[in-house]
């Protein structure tokens, strides 16, 4: 047997959206670009141009993110989310424009962003904020000592789905304004999560990848 060929290292570093491959066993398990930590009191986000993490914006006010906060690769939320159904889920006109929001959870203290980590979808949250679906998927660090076994949101812990959802409907509220019309609900399960996740990736290749094939 012959001895195996080292990999190459990239010239470059990939785009983090459009760059990275969301794994082979996607959606079963997948990697996830996480842009910010439970630690920061500052929202960043990934610049869709260059592909570096910029800054967003400071957190108002106590509001941290409870778990490790970024996307899936090569997804979109566009058409093909906004039409899938949750059974209880508000209607959705369309998809909010980003790529697939995701929050994985571990029991390790990870104190920064920008980087990738390998995750199993356990379920989601349908977020609606002004008739955009912007899905929450919910996931768990592979290997977690914690975490890591679970493979439904069901095994999760109703205080754990409580903070993330209380998160989200408070984390753009300004004291004295009117509510931000934003719904959290309904949960859903790791089968529907899967969905929603090939959904995403079919909005990528409309949006993205069938549009440059086509391109003279």
């Amino acid at each position: 047997m012959g001895k195996l060929r080292p990999v190459q290292p990239l010239p470059f570093r990939p785009h983090p959206w459009h760059g990275v491959d969301p794994g082979p066993l996607f959606p079963e398990i997948l990697v996830a670009y996480i842009e910010i930590s439970p630690t920061d009191g500052i929202k960043y986000e990934i610049d869709k141009h260059s592909g570096y993490l910029k800054v967003d914006r400071p957190q108002r006010f106590s509001n941290f993110c409870p778990t490790l906060y970024g996307f899936v690769p090569k997804t979109y939320c566009g058409e093909e989310v906004a039409k899938y159904v949750i059974a209880g889920g508000p209607p959705t006109d369309h998809g909010d424009g980003d790529p697939l929001d995701i929050c994985v959870l571990t029991d390790r203290p990870i104190s920064r962003g920008d980087i990738l980590l390998t995750a199993r979808p356990i379920g989601g949250l349908r977020m609606v904020e002004k008739g955009e679906a912007d899905d929450k998927i919910l996931a768990v660090l592979l290997g977690d000592p914690t975490f890591g076994e679970m493979t439904d949101v069901a095994q999760l812990p109703r205080a754990v789905i409580d903070r993330l959802r209380h998160y989200f409907l408070t984390y753009k509220s300004i004291p004295g304004e009117a509510a931000n019309p934003i719904t959290v609900d309904p949960i859903y399960s790791a089968m529907e999560a899967r969905a929603v996740l090939r959904a995403a990736r079919r909005d990528y290749e409309l949006k993205f990848e069938q549009q440059e094939a086509s391109s003279p």
